[in-house]
């Protein structure tokens, strides 16, 4: 996935069925309907011997054990900036594309094994593991890796580190994981690379993303955020908003004095967010019934230069991952046009 696109930054309505249709399958498979797995089973024997193609479909569609649903579901969650970033289609061709790839490759391992290994696999994880496993292909290339703590003093703790443990556990959960495992990789970077223009042959057709963006919009449309515009309660948003800010600036007191405390070789990494931002609570005020703000004046030492110049490359990143023009302005001058800090603040903020 490269390039830029027209997206709706904070809609993700394909992961949000994703999350939906599989979990709900894989439970009432689980619970309910035992007996049905079998339709759904990755059986290779049975696509291998008996020409059961349709396995190829079945088999890699629903999880049938609930944890490999819970683990692909937590991924699918935080792999959802793709879909915002890139746009629906795009990202829909991506798993689609990288589907395709991965099936071929599973076969392809597998045969491989039994041809020098003498190792005979007849049956695979099932469920839709082969994207998501894909999917840290641009997760790795893409996202930005800013650290958030460290573990005893030598062990980092980044923003991506949650993500690649909950891919490990998916991965250490049955013994023929890792098959899966590589034909996802495999195809996510070819996929990712362009290799031989699969992101023009494997490309979800336009009439295709139209139909399913208009039979799915009417079923998630009570899931998303509405308009504060169009509310006509200006009043009691800039309520809820200014709550929401000075709980924000609560929590940024209690890790100011929390920093306070640590060793002093540690306090000379630390960056005093409330000084760098003094006007945090009038963020994301909708200016059609804002009330006109008082300049807030901040010490000398610590003051922002309004005017210092900020790369509109990295402006550019940072609006690509969803974050407003303004926002990526603001987090740049504070960091000194550090694009990690800056990210990371938008982040947590």
């Amino acid at each position: 996935m490269g390039g830029s696109a027209r997206r709706k930054p904070d809609k993700a309505p394909l992961c949000k069925s994703l999350l939906i249709v599989p979990s709900a399958l894989a439970g009432l498979l689980t619970l309910a309907f035992p007996h049905y797995q079998s339709i759904f089973l990755y059986n290779l024997q049975a696509i291998r011997e008996e020409c059961q193609l349709w396995r190829l479909l079945c088999g890699r569609l629903v999880c049938l054990d609930l944890k490999d649903t819970f683990c692909s579901s937590l991924l699918i969650y935080n792999f959802r900036i793709f879909e915002r970033r890139y746009g629906s289609r795009k990202f829909a061709s991506f798993l689609f594309g990288t589907w395709i790839l991965s099936a071929l490759m599973d076969i392809l391992l597998v045969e491989t094994l039994h041809h020098l290994f003498h190792l005979k696999v007849n049956v695979l994880p099932s469920g839709l593991l082969g994207p998501v496993f894909a999917l840290f292909v641009p997760f790795y290339c893409s996202i930005p890796q800013v650290q958030v703590t460290q573990v005893f003093g030598q062990f980092s703790i980044t923003n991506k580190s949650l993500v690649y443990i909950v891919g490990l556990q998916l991965l250490t959960s049955s013994p023929f994981m890792w098959i899966i495992s590589l034909s996802g990789l495999g195809s996510g970077v070819l996929y990712h690379r362009n290799t031989l223009k699969l992101q023009h042959l494997l490309l979800v057709p336009g009439w295709m993303a139209r139909c399913c963006s208009y039979v799915t919009r009417p079923l998630l449309s009570a899931s998303e955020r509405p308009l504060e515009a169009g509310l006509g309660m200006g009043a009691t948003l800039d309520i809820q908003r200014q709550q929401r800010m000075d709980m924000l600036d609560h929590q940024i007191l209690l890790s100011q004095f929390a920093q306070m405390r640590r060793p002093q070789q540690q306090q000379a990494h630390l960056i005093n967010w409330s000084r760098f931002f003094p006007s945090l609570r009038h963020r994301g005020q909708n200016q059609n019934y804002a009330q006109p703000q008082q300049p807030v004046q901040a010490s000398p030492p610590n003051h922002v230069d309004v005017g210092m110049p900020v790369s509109e490359e990295q402006v550019a990143r940072l609006v690509e991952m969803g974050f407003s023009r303004l926002d990526a302005l603001e987090a740049l001058r504070a960091s000194n046009n550090d694009i990690n800090m800056a990210t990371n603040f938008l982040l947590q903020h």
